[in-house]
């Protein structure tokens, strides 16, 4: 791993991409160089992802590099790809001295040895990233929004449409994400791509099927904790299912800027030990061996890697029906979907999966095979990997389109 350390050096660095080619006829060869930009790593959903993508790229099709916008706590450093060259800009504020002299920096970088395509991840670091990549003539600038966007305001849709000003594509991860983008920020609707998420099937391939037998079910819900994805509303089925079946053991793993509310609301509602926050978990596929049934509760989703996880670790599912959900889970053969917010409905479906072990074990095989179908991390791999040879116009189909 190449880390630069752009805030204890004094010269600008250049990021190097050591499959560059010249052809005969002065045109580039070798593989697409494309740069990641995110704010910082963490075990959340959207970076996982992004992590997992860089890590599985064919290196003869895609040379990945990295710029975090600040990526210097411990975690972050910590998950920093290996055989990718990482640029750590120290911002924590976009306005900012610091953020002047770190755009100065990135644009030596660029201007260097300039990238094929941008992909900018969360709204700072498309804000940042877009407009020096498009002064440095980087060809092709991307953006990546995988939510619904329930959570912007007027002022984020005015800074989106000023932005939009260098992005050339967005990138989604659902069909509805991808409606929502045309519906609600007035994308043109060929400038939206649906990319849709994979899993690491073998990284859960010893995640054995719930064992009927045993005296005590296990609930466990993956989730940041975070007001949409509604783990009070979990909370409170936990209380719910907990009259009928004492018994039960629910856990949550994850963590963020609602675990202190909803320790509270654990201590109003008595849960006692009969639910537990993990926080950050970082053997997810342990998890899930260790609880029976697996519970999606939120309010908004686009493609769920939590959802992905479940079915990959064969785990029974109960998810609400929002966002892609649906595209991954059918409802009465892989799992049972809700509407979102329906305690009831959720309580219900539970209880059916607890009072039918055998059905909720063949939910989970199915899930599973799906996943392995449909959803493997090297699909998803090889989709990116076409993507960026087409907009580079490395393919005779990207040359036929611009044709």
């Amino acid at each position: 791993m190449t880390a630069i350390d752009t805030e204890t050096t004094m010269e600008p660095h250049i990021l190097k991409f050591p499959g560059r080619k010249l052809s005969r006829t002065g045109k580039e060869t070798g593989p697409v160089r494309v740069c990641f930009v995110i704010d910082r790593l963490s075990r959340a959903g959207t970076e996982t992802q992004l992590l997992a993508l860089i890590r599985g790229l064919d290196r003869s099709r895609v040379e990945p590099s990295l710029v975090l916008l600040d990526g210097e706590d411990e975690l972050s450093r910590s998950l920093e790809p290996e055989h990718c060259q990482v640029l750590r800009l120290g911002v924590q504020r976009l306005a900012s001295v610091g953020s002047a002299r770190a755009m100065r920096r990135l644009r030596t970088a660029w201007r260097g040895d300039r990238p094929d395509v941008v992909q900018a991840y969360f709204l700072d670091s498309a804000y940042f990233a877009a407009p020096i990549a498009k002064w440095c003539g980087v060809p092709t600038v991307l953006r990546v929004r995988n939510n619904l966007g329930y959570w912007l305001t007027s002022r984020h849709r005015f800074m989106n449409r000023l932005v939009g000003r260098w992005v050339d594509a967005v990138l989604t991860n659902s069909d509805a994400g991808r409606q929502a983008l045309v519906e609600q920020d007035g994308l043109p609707a060929n400038s939206v791509f649906v990319m849709e998420n994979g899993v690491d099937i073998e990284r859960f391939a010893r995640s054995l099927l719930p064992d009927t037998s045993k005296p005590v079910v296990r609930v466990g819900c993956v989730a940041n904790l975070r007001p949409v994805k509604n783990v009070d509303g979990f909370l409170r089925v936990a209380r719910q299912l907990l009259t009928h079946f004492p018994k039960l053991r629910f856990e949550v793993a994850g963590d963020g800027p609602e675990r202190a509310a909803l320790e509270s609301l654990h201590t109003e509602l008595g849960l006692g030990e009969n639910l537990r926050f993990l926080g950050s978990v970082s053997d997810m596929p342990g998890f899930l061996r260790r609880n029976d049934i697996a519970v999606l509760p939120s309010h908004s989703e686009g493609m769920s890697n939590a959802l992905l996880e479940y079915m990959a670790a064969g785990r029974a599912i109960v998810a609400t029906d929002v966002g892609a959900n649906h595209r991954l889970i059918e409802s009465g053969k892989h799992g049972y979907l809700v509407p979102a917010g329906d305690e009831p409905a959720m309580v219900g479906a539970i209880t059916r999966l607890i009072s039918e072990p055998f059905r909720a074990a063949a939910f989970g095989s199915a899930a599973r095979r799906r996943a392995q179908a449909e959803f493997s991390r090297e699909a998803m791999q090889r989709r990116f990997e076409d993507l960026y040879e087409r907009l580079a116009g490395r393919t005779q189909l990207a040359r036929r389109l611009a044709a």
